[in-house]
């Protein structure tokens, strides 16, 4: 996941179209690409505290993470992740809400590229 100085910042009361956030990708680590080029990036929006809350952006391809503590809620794309510790595999798409824990290890196949808003 990659960090950027974004200029974008929430202001209470007023909303913001994560379509119109600027997520800066890179290259993923290539041993983790399992298919294609597929990149990612992520931008900070604000925090709550100690929990920062960001956009997070992987283009199409194959790519296997190894989770941290997390919930997302797609804003748009799709993608399948399966998880190697039960062998099992869901596909999110527009308005899915996941849970992630640390040390999930999984192997993401976007179709469409997935953007998301991500709180740690």
């Amino acid at each position: 996941m990659t960090d950027t100085d974004a200029d974008v910042a929430l202001t209470a009361g007023q909303p913001l179209a994560a379509s119109a956030v600027v997520v800066t990708h890179e290259a993923l680590d290539a041993a983790s690409v399992v298919e294609g080029l597929p990149t990612a990036g992520y931008t900070v929006l604000d925090t709550l505290g100690d929990t920062e809350i960001g956009i997070w952006e992987m283009s199409v391809g194959t790519a296997t993470d190894t989770e941290e503590d997390e919930v997302f809620v797609v804003v748009s794309g799709r993608a399948s992740i399966h998880f190697a510790a039960d062998d099992r595999t869901i596909v999110v798409g527009l308005g899915d809400v996941v849970r992630l824990t640390a040390g999930m290890q999984t192997t993401w196949t976007v179709t469409e590229t997935m953007c998301s808003v991500r709180v740690p």
